[in-house]
């Protein structure tokens, strides 16, 4: 699915992630990693929330296309659009639409406005520790304990701690989503604590049972996803539409795709790479049984 982006008005531990074309060698029959020279390039850069899902994307998407290198590198999505920009990178992997002076940035630099592509569809769960006994959460409650006016766990059914609040780093796309879309806009807590990854927002929920977070769904499989306003995050509550807090994941390129690019952009709007969304652990765009 293809979009223009005139109309758009919609960090950090860096992730790399390198395959090179799979190439068999004859004498021993075993397999292993090859360099080429001059082989056809694709990089993608950008959102953390979708490092795990580009690699798998990549190392399929070589596996059947020999003499094919994709590079995939997290940052999260405002560095990845800063990349798109310099022209450094062929596509830019992003949780969140471009800012309209992000376009116009782009339109400056690269004389386009830019194509996104959608992806893939993600909710955004709400983490919490297993021994909180907190199993559901209006979305004005999320807000209110974000933004600094909930405090307490008690003052939403659960113990008497205060609550440690955890949040991605400015740069990624999931934070300024989960502030325009969940908090209305205003700004975070001044005790909310910036985490580079979704991972380490995990990580530190895992070890500290009175702290909540976010993120997508394909993370925190040890802890409880939290339903909001009754609804529980899953792929099938996403694809509803049901699940209030729930995204399209984007591909961004300069320019219309051609080559190679377009062949990669094709192949993971295809049945097989849809099929790559559900292993993943995240919501594809059509059903895959």
């Amino acid at each position: 699915m293809q979009i223009n982006l005139i109309d758009t008005n919609f960090y950090g531990k860096l992730n790399l992630f390198f395959l090179a074309f799979l190439g068999i060698l004859p004498a021993c029959h075993s397999t292993r990693l090859l360099p080429v020279a001059d082989a056809p390039v694709i990089r993608l850069k950008g959102s953390d929330t979708m490092v795990t899902l580009a690699q798998s994307w990549a190392e399929k998407f070589m596996q059947q296309h020999n003499g094919v290198a994709v590079y995939v590198e997290g940052g999260g999505t405002a560095t990845g659009i800063e990349a798109l920009i310099k022209g450094s990178i062929e596509i830019c992997t992003a949780s969140r639409p471009l800012r309209p002076e992000e376009v116009q940035r782009l339109a400056k630099k690269q004389q386009n406005v830019g194509i996104a592509h959608l992806v893939a569809k993600d909710g955004l769960s709400v983490y919490l520790h297993p021994s909180n006994p907190v199993r559901n959460l209006t979305l004005a409650q999320v807000k209110n304990i974000y933004t600094g006016q909930i405090t307490n766990w008690r003052e939403v059914g659960g113990n008497d701690e205060t609550i440690i609040v955890l949040s991605r780093a400015p740069s990624s796309g999931t934070y300024l989503y989960f502030q325009e879309h969940v908090l209305d806009g205003q700004p975070y807590a001044a005790n909310a604590i910036n985490m580079p990854t979704t991972a380490a927002i995990v990580q530190e929920i895992e070890k500290n049972p009175p702290a909540i977070g976010y993120g997508g769904l394909a993370y925190g499989e040890n802890l409880v996803h939290c339903k909001i306003n009754g609804v529980s995050p899953t792929a099938e509550s996403v694809r509803a539409d049901k699940y209030p807090i729930a995204r399209y994941l984007y591909f961004y390129t300069i320019k219309k795709p051609e080559g190679v690019v377009k062949s990669f952009i094709d192949w993971v709007l295809s049945k097989e790479g849809q099929g790559v969304v559900k292993e993943s652990e995240y919501v594809p765009l059509i059903s895959i049984p």
